[in-house]
């Protein structure tokens, strides 16, 4: 299996390495929402003074860009909060753009096949 994508002047990779490609770009996508949502709960169960499934459903939401469910009513929650909201849409975006990269490669890579030929 290819380590990086292809350049527009190699052949285009065949149907079962680019789900292998597929699968792994999917492993690191929920590895970042893994470690995304794991931050969000231990710091909303140590600042928020929330119960493992409260802060759990509070990390998932944030995280999905959904909002908050439950007040935060300390300084150092509050600041939480709002850092891992910040963090949670960069790391959506990232999980996005790391998710479909393979995809668009491998569609830009198809129009520009058709350019050369």
């Amino acid at each position: 299996m290819p380590r990086k994508f292809e350049s527009r002047k190699q052949p285009l990779i065949s149907q079962a390495d680019f789900v292998k490609r597929m699968l792994q770009f999917a492993l690191y996508s929920f590895l970042i929402v893994g470690f995304s949502m794991a931050l969000g709960v231990v710091g909303y169960m140590y600042f928020g003074d929330l119960n493992f499934i409260d802060a759990f459903h509070m990390s998932a939401l944030i995280l999905t860009g959904m909002g908050p469910v439950a007040e935060m009513k300390t300084v150092a929650a509050k600041l939480f909060s709002s850092f891992y909201a910040l963090y949670s849409g960069v790391a959506f975006l990232t999980m996005m753009a790391t998710f479909l990269a393979p995809i668009l490669h491998r569609l830009l890579h198809i129009l520009h096949l058709d350019d050369e030929e």
